[in-house]
């Protein structure tokens, strides 16, 4: 088995005037994807992680320059598509991770990066 992380992107703004414009009901069910999505991870053995992440706006990034700690607000790059959320499955292959990524309810409205996380032995 290997683990795979499963990298969501997608129009942050795009996404938040969506859900705003749901009805209550319209945002549980889009919800309950998210909640059946996970719970189909789980009851297939594949769920090690998964989290959605607080806005861009709130991110911070950290260079250290000269020993100095230097932090910025805001993510590193201004892009169309920013990281939503992750999710880390433990599956027999790529391929397997690659059918997982594409049950992201998301994935028909943004992209969904699959990377092999390396494993290192601790000396």
């Amino acid at each position: 088995m290997s683990q795979y992380i499963l990298l969501i992107y997608g129009d942050e703004a795009a996404g938040n005037e969506r859900f705003a414009q749901m009805s209550e009901e319209e945002q549980q069910a889009d919800m309950g994807r998210w909640w059946a999505y996970t719970q189909e991870l789980e009851q297939a053995g594949a769920h090690v992680a998964g989290e959605a992440l607080h806005p861009t706006e709130t991110a911070q990034t950290v260079t250290v320059e000269n020993g100095e700690r230097l932090v910025t607000d805001g993510p590193f790059a201004e892009t169309k598509e920013q990281l939503g959320g992750f999710y880390i499955v433990d599956v027999p292959s790529k391929e397997e991770a690659l059918e997982w990524a594409a049950k992201i309810p998301s994935a028909d409205r943004g992209k969904i990066e699959v990377r092999e996380i390396m494993v290192f032995e601790q000396p």
